[in-house]
C-alpha cells in the first residue's frame, strides 16, 4: 500500500478521503482536475456499521483511490492514534479493493476548527484531501 501520492497514476482521477476517529469518521471527496475537496457527511459509527457506510460512499462516489489522513505528534514520532488512522487504511485497502493514500494529518483538525467549521470531521477530510491533491504532479 503506497505511503505517499508520489507515485499516483495519472488516470486516477477521483478520490474519498476520510479523517479517522474512534466514534466519528470525517469524509471528503475531490478530483485531480480541480484540485479542490468537498465534505460530506461525516460518519458517526464504528466496526463494521463505520464500514457499511463507507461502501455505500464508495458505490456512490466511485472513487479511483482513498486517501487516508495519518496523525502524528509535532516531532513527527508515531502514537496510538498513528497505528489506528493506519490500521483503518489497511482495512480499507483489505475490504474494498482500492489503494490507499497516506497523509501527514498533523493539525488539520485544529485547522479546521480554527476556520469556523461546523462539521470539525468533515472539514478535515477536506483538509486532508486539498493537501494530498496539491502535491499531485
Amino acid at each position: 500500500m503506497p505511503e505517499n501520492n508520489a507515485d499516483v497514476p495519472a488516470h486516477f482521477q477521483s478520490f474519498l478521503a476520510f479523517d479517522f476517529g474512534l466514534k466519528r469518521t470525517g469524509v471528503a471527496s475531490g478530483n485531480r482536475l480541480l484540485r479542490s475537496a468537498t465534505p460530506q457527511a461525516t460518519i458517526k459509527a464504528e466496526g463494521d456499521a463505520r464500514f457499511a457506510q463507507i461502501q455505500a460512499r464508495i458505490r456512490e462516489w466511485q472513487p479511483d483511490a482513498l486517501v487516508v489522513g495519518v496523525p502524528y505528534h509535532p516531532d513527527g514520532a508515531a502514537h496510538d492514534n498513528t497505528r489506528a488512522a493506519q490500521r483503518f487504511a489497511r482495512q480499507l485497502h483489505g475490504r474494498f479493493g482500492l489503494t490507499v493514500y497516506q497523509v501527514d494529518e498533523r493539525y488539520s483538525t485544529t485547522e479546521a476548527i480554527a476556520s469556523g467549521a461546523r462539521d470539525a470531521d468533515a472539514a478535515s477530510a477536506c483538509i486532508i484531501l486539498e493537501q494530498f491533491l496539491r502535491n499531485l504532479p
